[in-house]
């Protein structure tokens, strides 16, 4: 059985919903190997709306891959490595049932006489 890590099955869908778009983890890219970035600025490295980049950055909020901050005028966000870290960790545990059982189905098949052709 695979751990959880205390999230629930809609946080997990909702995580890897997230993660399933490649403007939004070139996002958290960007965003866990710099500074904090405002949305505009951020929008200014895409060839899309503001709306749109503002769009990408909410649903990356709610899955908690990042957070929003006051800062003066401007709302900056800042990654969560910690979420990415159980992202990470969760498919490790995946990938690790999956070997072990490969390995099991592997065994099997060598333990099986193989059928003799008359």
């Amino acid at each position: 059985m695979v751990a959880r890590l205390s999230l629930t099955d809609p946080e997990l869908d909702q995580l890897f919903r997230a993660l399933a778009d490649g403007t939004r983890r070139d996002i958290i890219a960007r965003l866990l190997a710099g500074e904090p970035s405002s949305v505009s600025t951020l929008a200014a490295r895409y060839d899309m709306s503001f709306a749109a980049v503002q769009k990408h950055v909410a649903v990356l909020e709610e899955a908690g891959l990042v957070s929003k901050e006051a800062r003066g005028r401007e709302r900056l966000v800042r990654g969560n490595p910690e979420r990415i870290a159980q992202a990470r960790t969760l498919l490790l545990q995946l990938e690790q049932l999956w070997i072990s059982r490969l390995t099991q189905l592997d065994e099997l098949f060598a333990e099986s006489p193989t059928p003799s052709a008359d």
